[in-house]
């Protein structure tokens, strides 16, 4: 009924992971410099949970952005016929 993919390729992995780092660094570095400006530790805490949060909805969910490039798996080898010759040996 749905087709939802579930699955990303290698190059996808390695850009959400790297959009997730960049996203959750540069909040971080956003929310202790605003934290430290107004003295307050919540803020800054608030804005890193904002990053951390803005990364997963960007970078868990399989965006098609990140299936860009499947792996083109080998076709399977048929099986011949006669398995005496394997068996013997």
């Amino acid at each position: 009924m749905f087709n939802i993919q579930t699955h990303m390729d290698f190059q996808g992995q390695a850009k959400a992971e790297k959009l997730s780092r960049f996203i959750i660094t540069l909040f971080g570095i956003v929310g202790f410099i605003w934290g430290a400006v107004i003295q307050q530790f919540f803020q800054t805490f608030i804005i890193l949970c904002a990053g951390f949060s803005l990364a997963t909805l960007v970078t868990v969910p399989p965006w098609p952005i990140y299936r860009r490039k499947p792996l083109n798996w080998q076709k399977p080898k048929p099986e011949s016929g006669d398995d005496s010759k394997k068996k013997k040996k």
